[in-house]
């Protein structure tokens, strides 16, 4: 729970400490910030959760493999499944990242 309250409050900051920079200098008032700050979350976002995913889906099917060295051949036919489902949510997140991207220009 501790580590929990820890990112929260370093999200937080990191939303807020940009926000307050873009008041100061009167910048706040182009509404085309809400669209990169979405972009930029959109992106890292899904980047991080198939970060995260990857890399649970690779160290359980390898000590799967490791456990029972005869079942290699139907846990990689679902490895590689997994992985591209996983890599597909990226996808989705760089394309929303440009969606947004371009209505800022």
């Amino acid at each position: 729970m501790r580590k929990f309250t820890k990112l929260a409050l370093w999200l937080l900051a990191a939303l807020l400490v940009p926000m307050a920079a873009a008041a100061e200098t009167g910048a706040g008032s182009d509404p085309s910030w809400g669209y990169a700050l979405g972009a930029g979350l959109a992106i890292g976002l899904a980047g991080l959760g198939c970060g995260i995913g990857q890399g649970l889906t690779a160290g359980n099917t390898t000590a799967g493999i490791a456990r029972n060295p005869g079942s290699a051949g139907s846990m990689f036919v679902n490895y590689i499944l997994g992985m591209v489902l996983i890599e597909s949510i990226a996808i989705y997140g760089l394309v929303i990242g440009l969606l947004l991207q371009a209505k800022i220009q």
